[in-house]
């Protein structure tokens, strides 16, 4: 059966969300960035994305603060808040979900619906979107550009075909037209990388993929060279999933870079319980429980190192994963060089069956941990938290330097 597919894809998202926050901000050259920290000219990060205002004048995602800041003097940073993007997103969803429970959420910012089974009490695809759009902008202040078409490779190369407020169908009749001098890198899954080794085998364009010999492209990329080809005809049979149809979690984790890189010990190990019990909640939220724990490392340098270690057991709290994190670190990393970045996650994960310790102080340790989350989900993340993790939220707020800066962002 024929399909009609929409992909819904925000324009400039975080940057969008900000000013739809902040009347001050709107219509003026914003950038959202990472953590901005008092009496340091610029924050140790990059541009994470900006306004269109700050897109006319140059910037552009994945800037420098420095090179943002050359092509445009008057842009207007801001720190990034993810949790305010995900409520944003969860309102979104609420809204495409009002319409059909085929809703895939493809990121943050993008959702595909498969309206098939709608059309009828619409009209058509197009009226459906228009009616999205009103509502989106309307309850939330923001634009989104929606594609149109028969799969969601085309649907997604739709709404990237007309930003901002966009609307475009692609239909069947249109797609060898669209697909002609279309150059492959604007795909969905071609990335730069994968456009590099096809350039080098003279495939430019969408159609020059899809009129390639399979033979060439499974010799040079394996059993994917079907897929490729299959893309470059404009062909994807993937089907929107179901809302509630998750993905199994296979690993969860969190990484931060220091506010200034750091010798002190107690620093680093202050941010890697913080990480640690992050790292926990979440894994707890998701009713899982891992034993394999990886640390990743980056130095000042920039040199990084990653190690992971499988445990005996399945693990689930902050200060289980922190034990195993800081054996790891004296185990297989050297603090020859100041930290920059520290980065934690666990996998080999199962479902968490709730069983009980058989030892008291582990019983204990349990039901401290479930009400510590209880109030955290309450009243927000680290309301109540270890001691050290202080440490880790005054490091650049007063350190021996006097250099002070913003508390870590979430």
């Amino acid at each position: 059966m024929n399909k009609t597919i929409l992909h819904i894809d925000m324009n400039a998202y975080f940057a969008s969300v900000e000013q739809a926050c902040n009347p001050a901000l709107r219509g003026k050259p914003i950038a959202v960035c990472g953590e901005i920290a008092k009496g340091s000219k610029y924050p140790r990060t990059i541009i994470t994305t900006s306004s269109y205002e700050a897109r006319a004048l140059g910037v552009k995602g994945i800037m420098s603060i420095p090179e943002a800041k050359a092509v445009c003097p008057g842009l207007i940073l801001v720190a990034g808040n993810m949790d305010k993007y995900i409520d944003v997103s969860l309102k979104i969803q609420k809204i495409l979900l009002s319409f059909t429970d085929t809703v895939e959420v493809f990121s943050i910012d993008e959702c595909f619906m498969d309206v098939t089974d709608i059309l009828k009490f619409h009209g058509d695809a197009k009226t459906i979107a228009k009616e999205i759009k009103t509502r989106i902008k309307s309850e939330l202040g923001l634009m989104c550009s929606v594609g149109i078409a028969p799969n969601k490779l085309l649907a997604k190369l739709g709404s990237d075909m007309k930003k901002p407020d966009g609307l475009t169908e692609i239909k069947e009749e249109d797609i060898p037209s669209v697909l002609e001098n279309l150059p492959i890198e604007d795909l969905c899954g071609i990335g730069s990388h994968l456009q590099e080794k096809l350039n080098r085998l003279g495939i430019k364009t969408a159609k020059g993929l899809g009129d390639a010999s399979i033979n060439l492209l499974t010799n040079r990329f394996g059993f994917i060279g079907y897929a490729l080809k299959q893309m470059g005809q404009g062909i994807d049979h993937s089907p929107v999933k179901l809302y509630n149809a998750h993905d199994a979690v296979k690993s969860v984790g969190h990484s931060h870079t220091l506010t200034q890189d750091t010798w002190d010990l107690d620093v680093v190990k202050a941010y890697m319980l913080m990480l640690c019990e992050k790292v926990g909640t979440r894994l707890r939220q998701y009713k899982m429980a891992g034993k394999t724990v990886s640390l990743v490392v980056r130095y000042a340098d920039f040199e990084t190192y990653g190690r992971q270690k499988s445990l005996g057991e399945y693990i689930k709290t902050g200060n289980e994963i922190y034990n195993a994190a800081f054996s790891l670190w004296k185990e297989k990393f050297k603090f020859d060089k100041a930290v920059r970045l520290l980065g934690v996650s666990i996998s080999n994960l199962m479902p968490d069956d709730g069983q009980q310790y058989l030892m008291e102080n582990m019983r204990k340790q349990l039901v401290i941990t479930k009400t510590v989350d209880e109030i955290n989900t309450k009243y927000g993340e680290f309301t109540v938290k270890p001691s050290a993790v202080i440490t880790a939220e005054k490091f650049g707020i007063l350190n021996r330097c006097g250099i002070m800066s913003k508390r870590l962002i979430k």
